[in-house]
């Protein structure tokens, strides 16, 4: 019996046990989970990306086209190979702004240099059809004004008085045939019909005929461009003896470039201003996109017509024309100052979060005085960095030499990038002269090569500015135990009373050492004149 109920005994302590481990294991579980879920909902999300793995994010939460929702990227996750972290100070000091991108039209005022002539539909000549001699002149000035039917010269013609006798004698043996046979009336209406075919064949009107001589009129309103008919001269057919010009209405030659001929479409608006006349602003019209390219300038002719109503404009002066060109619906737009062309490529940096920057290969469309249309590479909503891109640019070039060389880890760089390309991660690049003295590695013979000890190295320089992250910003010079070219860079302080009495703008001496690969710590700083007390104390 004793024996039985030591065996109960036994079996309920191994159930207890086996119940407390159980409820243990459950709390305990609960409690990871419950932790887990805690630092997830404390850990600041970053941005949200695309889910199919797409160059896109977006700093709300929002769906794709397919309706898959963004992921988010917390902050301390792995970053994208391409990002760019900036400390946040230095983003302010570096006077980044940024602007989103907007569906907006694009007006783009085309600009281009002109010049003004003459309407040839509105040129007038007057070349008598027959051979005669200039009686009397009327208008005898070239640049005179006219008027239309203003009387202009007279001119004789034996020729001329040859065709008026002829007619008249027509004339007459009609009037005195008229009683006779049928056939006799019409041989002399036809004699009167020719004559007066051979009139009009010279462009002689009934009004212009005075005797033995024809009297000119001006054709139309204009100035007299041309005169050669002199009081008394001879002329021959076809003679060119006045040139008319109607000049209130002219033509705007612009000479547009090629690559902007497609948006200059007929029948477009134009704005012309000319230097005679600051003041006054043409409104003008395309007329004419003319069919050749000049070779010489790779431009192309357009003419546009405009108004000369107090003839105030005069053919050659010299216009600038103003042709307003772009798109009628909306397009997404960024500031031409967000976009860094390489040449081969275009890139703007987009702001994932403050300090946090990604760089993004663009596609671009049309573009205006101020902003250039995207076609591909940034969503709508998206921040893009429209002042100091550059410098953004040159800091990540500075980290990738520095990286690639193995010589300095740059505060806050997570992605640096290639120096030549500038949105790329750094390619394999060839042995540093001085890569290795702080690492381990192996010798020419193979064999493992024993770490160095840690050693001071000895540098001067100008302290620019203390960081908000504690670490001070440095202008150095080149130091030559390390092979460093001279740069600015930011070092942590071994000690912050290290520099607590030195202003921003000193000049100074400081020694740094390598505290673990890659990382530089100042464990002494003074100001140069503090240097050179010392060394005057130690007789140096």
């Amino acid at each position: 019996m004793n024996i039985v109920s030591k065996l109960i005994l036994a079996v309920l302590l191994l159930l207890a046990v086996a119940a407390t481990g159980y409820w243990f294991g459950t709390r305990t579980t609960s409690a990871v989970k419950e932790a887990t879920s805690t630092e997830k909902a404390e850990r600041k999300v970053l941005y949200y990306r695309n889910p199919m793995g797409l160059p896109d994010t977006s700093p709300v939460p929002r769906k794709d086209s397919m309706g898959m929702d963004y992921v988010p990227v917390y902050e301390g996750d792995q970053q994208s190979s391409g990002v760019v972290s900036i400390n946040t100070d230095k983003v302010q000091k570096l006077g980044v702004k940024s602007e989103a991108a907007t569906m907006r039209i694009l007006d783009k005022m085309l600009r281009a240099s002109g010049r003004i002539e003459i309407d040839e539909q509105r040129t007038y000549t007057i070349a008598p059809k027959f051979e005669g001699w200039v009686q009397r002149l009327y208008v005898n000035t070239t640049g005179q004004a006219v008027s239309k039917g203003q009387p202009l010269f007279e001119v004789y013609s034996p020729e001329l008085v040859s065709g008026l006798r002829e007619q008249a004698l027509a004339q007459q043996g009609i009037a005195a045939l008229k009683d006779a046979d049928e056939d006799a009336r019409d041989s002399m209406r036809r004699l009167a019909e020719a004559s007066a075919t051979r009139l009009k064949n010279w462009d002689i009107a009934d009004g212009q005929l005075n005797k033995d001589h024809v009297t000119y009129f001006a054709p139309v309103n204009g100035v007299v461009l041309e005169k050669k008919a002199v009081q008394g001269m001879r002329f021959m057919p076809g003679e060119v003896l006045y040139q008319i010009a109607d000049l209130s209405m002219l033509w705007v030659i612009a000479d547009v470039p090629e690559q902007e001929i497609a948006a200059i479409k007929v029948g477009g608006t134009a704005k012309v201003s000319m230097e005679a006349y600051p003041d006054k602003d043409l409104d003008g019209k395309v007329d004419f996109i003319y069919p050749t390219l000049n070779s010489a300038t790779r431009t192309v002719p357009v003419r546009i017509v405009i108004a000369n109503p107090h003839g105030l404009i005069k053919p050659a002066m010299f216009a600038q024309v103003e042709l307003p060109t772009g798109h009628k619906d909306k397009v997404l737009t960024v500031p031409t100052s967000a976009v860094i062309d390489s040449g081969s490529r275009q890139v703007a940096l987009v702001q994932l979060a403050p300090g946090r920057f990604e760089p993004r290969e663009v596609r671009l469309g049309s573009r205006s005085d101020r902003y250039v249309e995207i076609l591909a590479g940034i969503a709508e909503g998206e921040l893009v960095v429209t002042s100091a891109n550059f410098l953004i640019d040159a800091e990540s070039n500075l980290r990738a030499a520095l990286a690639g060389f193995g010589s300095h880890a740059a505060q806050g760089s997570t992605a640096p990038l290639a120096a030549g390309n500038p949105f790329q991660p750094p390619q394999p690049l060839p042995a540093s002269p001085y890569q290795g003295r702080s690492q381990g590695g192996t010798s020419d013979s193979g064999q493992p090569k024993k770490k160095p000890a840690a050693v001071g190295h000895q540098a001067q320089g100008v302290l620019d500015a203390f960081n908000g992250d504690g670490t001070v910003s440095i202008t150095h010079k080149p130091i030559a135990s390390l092979g460093w070219p001279g740069m600015t860079m930011d070092f942590e302080l071994a000690n912050s009373s290290l520099a607590k009495d030195i202003p921003p703008g000193s000049a100074i001496t400081f020694e740094l050492v390598e505290r673990k690969p890659d990382e530089w710590v100042i464990t002494r700083i003074q100001t140069a004149t503090q240097a050179n007390a010392e060394h005057k104390r130690e007789g140096r």
